[in-house]
């Protein structure tokens, strides 16, 4: 006896259950994917050949490349190899498929030839979600994250960088002709031919790559954001909060429920800042909860009057920090948080407890601003704190009273904040952890809104069942 738990003999014949059903126990999540799968309607839902054609080679169900992907998400198998490998050894893949073995290339081309449907397959969960009663959607939070894509940092380029590449180039140019005029002064012989010919090559290989910089910054001027990247074309540089850490990507967005962090919808765009998504998404949860009226949490970086109006207008209250873009706090002076509106006066009121009426209306980036100020401000002994113009003027959106709702709802209730980020903040960073190396595998914003898809589905599946069991989301789904 060895003291360790044996194992069976390799050349020991043995007896495998005689079904895969056997295989797969009531509990076993892989029974989710199937059933889910089999209760949409892939034709309404947008898949190709969903009806099997006439003549060739019959092809494989699309519900059952559906499943497999699904399961692949779930078990972080993304890759169209991998699943390729893993329908030919993985019990449980087995099962789901019939035993069916789909070569790589199609599984790949499913994903790629049906973004759409898949994306309203995600879609769907959701809906499955409401209806059953689990997800009610009384506030969303709302948060973006970047997400690197399947293009390097060297191969993005922008006006600057193709600059400061190309003043870099001519300087090592200009650094070796001088070596060249320095060795053909000081040094003699076959040596000094071989140095001045193999620096007149380095020279030629770098006029070359000026000349591609050149060709580059052309190609640039169509391009609305200045931006072109070789690899996947729609990716963009991005910068995030650390300084030097920038890099070319997405910009993945969500809202999730605040109850059950389900994420109830999602996107992904290629700008890199979040103000102007604060309205299509808090509508587009609106709209996937089946609500008349909602709330939403949000970051400063969602500020924007014109997206809080719509969101307004839209029955979604909105909730934020309202960023503070003056520098008077840091210089010591009076910032508009320090300025009292009166509502029934239409006036503000300043530290110094003089008051600044209405002057006039004027249009700022599509916004109606009215200005108000006083002429007291010479003569103030307060006034090196407050401006060092003539007045200090204030402006004020005509729909700003939305923001000091806003602001008002957030002071006295603080906690909504720290609300927001523990909800919207962690689906990303479990995603990512799934992810492994944290980018898109897929190119083209069309193709990674795809994979972001199939990555949200695999995640509220797997929070469905942390919530309500297997036995419970199997009972749930009409059948």
């Amino acid at each position: 006896m060895s003291g360790y738990i044996e194992g069976a003999e390799r050349g020991q014949v043995t007896l495998f259950p005689d079904r895969l059903e056997d295989w797969v126990d009531e509990d076993n999540p892989v029974r989710v994917v199937d059933l889910f799968v089999e209760e949409i309607d892939l034709e309404e839902t947008g898949f190709q050949r969903t009806a099997p054609a006439r003549t060739g080679r019959p092809g494989y169900h699309p519900s059952v490349l559906l499943k497999l992907f699904i399961y692949g998400y779930l078990n972080r198998v993304p890759s169209s190899r991998a699943l390729e490998r893993e329908a030919g050894r993985n019990v449980e893949v087995m099962w789901l498929t019939g035993r069916l073995a789909p070569d790589h290339k199609t599984i790949a081309d499913f994903r790629r030839d049906n973004g759409p449907a898949i994306r309203r397959t995600c879609a769907q969960f959701v809906e499955l979600c409401r209806r059953i009663g689990v997800l009610k959607g009384d506030c969303v939070a709302i948060d973006g994250s970047k997400f690197k894509a399947d293009n390097n940092r060297d191969k993005n380029f922008t006006k600057g960088k193709i600059k400061s590449r190309t003043a870099h180039l001519v300087a090592s140019i200009q650094r070796y002709l001088d070596e060249m005029v320095r060795i053909d002064r000081q040094e003699e012989g076959e040596a000094r031919v071989e140095k001045i010919a193999n620096l007149a090559q380095r020279c030629e290989r770098i006029r070359q790559e000026i000349a591609r910089l050149v060709d580059m910054g052309e190609a640039l001027r169509p391009s609305p954001d200045s931006q072109i990247s070789l690899t996947d074309p729609d990716a963009r540089s991005m910068a995030t909060s650390a300084k030097g850490s920038g890099f070319v990507g997405y910009n993945a967005q969500s809202a999730v429920d605040t109850e059950t962090h389900l994420i109830v919808t999602h996107d992904v765009i290629n700008v890199g800042h979040d103000r102007e998504q604060l309205s299509p998404m808090a509508k587009s949860a609106k709209a996937a909860l089946g609500r008349g009226e909602m709330s939403a949490v949000a970051d400063k970086g969602y500020f924007s009057g014109r997206e809080i109006l719509a969101c307004h207008q839209d029955g979604i209250t909105t909730t934020l920090p309202r960023p503070e873009t003056s520098g008077n706090r840091k210089k010591g002076r009076y910032v508009k948080a320090n300025f009292a509106y009166d509502a029934g006066e239409d006036v503000y009121l300043c530290p110094a407890g003089e008051t600044l009426t209405y002057r006039y209306t004027t249009e700022e980036s599509g916004l109606s601003v009215r200005r108000y100020w006083t002429n007291a401000c010479l003569s103030c002994p307060a006034k090196a704190r407050c401006t060092t113009g003539r007045e200090r003027r204030i402006s004020r959106w005509e729909h700003e009273h939305l923001v000091d709702q806003m602001c008002d709802r957030l002071s006295r209730d603080p906690a909504l904040m720290g609300l927001r980020r523990s909800t919207v903040e962690h689906p990303f960073g479990t995603i990512k952890a799934w992810m492994g190396a944290t980018h898109f595998r897929m190119r083209t914003l069309k193709n990674v809104r795809t994979e972001m898809a199939f990555h949200v589905l695999a995640y509220n599946i797997k929070r469905m069942i942390a919530l309500i069991g297997v036995r419970g989301l199997l009972t749930a789904i009409p059948t």
